[in-house]
């Protein structure tokens, strides 16, 4: 069994070709005993490397202070937002800018800064601090619900608006994943996910209740980060 630890740069460079040589199932079964090996990481090394954007807004829960002091208007509410984390609903993250810059200020940086919300759990009043929806568009985006998958989104808000704005409403929402049945592409898409963490996502497997989740994913990051990581997925 190979082991990755305290490797030279030549010898992290070489062991590829070694595993080749002894089989590609060889390699596969080492890293996968590695990971095992390793035990429980902190919170900034699971979870904390994939970028703060998504769809080109901020996410308000991962973005640096530095980031977050680029959005206009923000200026001294900064340090409030990062007080705040994790934010688990729009509306959470809303009052919070409203108690720092106005309601004004707070509508105005959305072009920039935003929690996405899920389709089938929001409310009317967090679907309208999306930058340009009215009553209308608000009362479309409820009838529809449940929503299935993104497809469905696309297709009936797409009777409405053209193609360009319907994508430009998709970067404020999402839909939950199932954890039993989500690929390893689908759970990389949830905002600041690693490998890592991918890993012990897939680890244990089936999940019987979103208690399961908590407890096992709580392994490794600390209660607020399961709390975020727990926005994105559900159990069907």
């Amino acid at each position: 069994m190979f082991r990755t630890h305290n490797l030279t740069p030549v010898a992290l460079f070489l062991l590829p070709l070694l595993a080749l040589a002894c089989g590609g199932d060889q390699s596969d079964s080492a890293e996968g005993e590695a990971v095992a090996d390793e035990g429980a990481q902190p919170m900034a090394t699971m979870t904390a490397a994939a970028p703060a954007t998504m769809a080109g807004l901020l996410n308000p829960n991962l973005a640096t202070e530095e980031e977050l002091g680029g959005v206009p208007g923000l200026g001294d509410a900064v340090g409030a937002i990062v007080g705040g984390r994790p934010y688990l609903r729009a509306a959470d993250l809303h009052a919070v800018l409203v108690g720092a810059v106005g309601e004004e200020a707070a509508l105005a940086a959305y072009d920039h800064l935003w929690l996405r919300i899920n389709l089938n759990d929001v409310t009317n009043d967090e679907v309208l601090l999306i930058p340009g929806v009215g009553d209308r568009m608000a009362h479309e985006f409820e009838e529809y619900r449940p929503y299935e998958d993104m497809d469905e989104f696309r297709r009936e808000i797409g009777k409405y608006v053209d193609e360009d704005e319907v994508a430009r409403l998709e970067q404020y929402v999402y839909l939950p994943i199932d954890l039993n049945t989500a690929t390893g592409e689908e759970i990389m898409m949830i905002p600041g996910m690693t490998d890592r963490m991918v890993h012990e996502f897939e680890e244990y497997r089936p999940y019987t209740d979103l208690d399961q989740f908590r407890r096992e994913i709580g392994k490794y990051v600390d209660e607020g980060e399961v709390a975020r990581l727990e926005r994105y997925v559900t159990l069907n």
